[in-house]
């Protein structure tokens, strides 16, 4: 699941479901079938230090508003790998808005919510996609018109989908080892489209839910971190949780 909120929406796990609690029961009930979590454009002082240091304890994924305003194609990445993409209207700054009562000055702003849109909606493995909290009283049309290019953007991504997954054929894709500390990892580059993916070492001997996840998707960026010798943060992370 990716979020894009200005929350994580873990809440109160034990109360009744709830907007800002939903991801707390995914967690906590049974079955437990969420193999990750991602949150996009989280604002540090909406989320207590607790929810925070779950989150690393789980090795989910939590990206600052600032971090992927100052580089929106990382984005790309995180969508990728979806099964439901969530966008609460609370990640948008107020002033893109026209609700009343809106109080929220920090968020993304028109372009980056479409183009995070876009990038949720070229994931191939995108099952579910909504935009929510939109229910409020509002002053003019803007807010109106802004979720109707979100929702634009979305189909046009989904237009523009590309299978290019399938790595059965070498001449499909390049492939980049790269030795970082006791590890050699190992990248591959789509040919047709010049994603980037890197390998997750199998775990054969245990019966997880990772199985399908031993291609991660990354960026370029994360292929010259590794020729750094700087292990990706997001394999150090899909690595531990494979571990469980």
């Amino acid at each position: 699941i990716v979020n894009v909120d200005s929350k994580f929406d873990i809440g109160n796990a034990d109360a009744p479901i709830h907007s800002e609690s939903y991801i707390g029961k995914m967690v906590v009930e049974k079955p437990y079938n969420l193999f990750n979590y991602s949150n996009i454009g989280y604002q540090t002082y909406f989320n207590s230090a607790e929810e925070i240091a779950l989150l690393e304890k789980m090795y989910f994924d939590a990206y600052r508003l600032g971090e992927v305003v100052k580089n929106i194609s990382l984005v790309e990445p995180i969508m990728r790998d979806a099964d439901i993409t969530v966008i609460d209207i609370a990640a948008i700054r107020s002033s893109e808005l026209s609700y009343i009562g809106s109080s929220s000055p920090n968020g993304f702003d028109g372009r980056e919510i479409c183009a995070i849109a876009r990038y949720a909606g070229l994931s191939n493995s995108l099952a579910a996609f909504g935009v929510f909290e939109v229910n409020r009283p509002v002053k003019n049309e803007i807010t109106g018109m802004l979720l109707a290019q979100v929702l634009w953007y979305f189909i046009e991504g989904v237009n523009f989908r590309m299978d290019d997954g399938n790595f059965e054929n070498d001449k499909d894709y390049l492939t980049y080892k790269v030795p970082v500390e006791e590890e050699v990892l190992v990248f591959k580059k789509s040919n047709t489209t010049e994603r980037w993916w890197i390998e997750l070492p199998l775990i054969s001997n245990v019966n997880n839910k990772s199985k399908r996840h031993t291609l991660l998707p990354c960026t370029r960026e994360d292929y010259e971190k590794a020729c750094s010798l700087e292990l990706p943060e997001r394999w150090i992370k899909a690595h531990k949780k494979s571990l469980i």
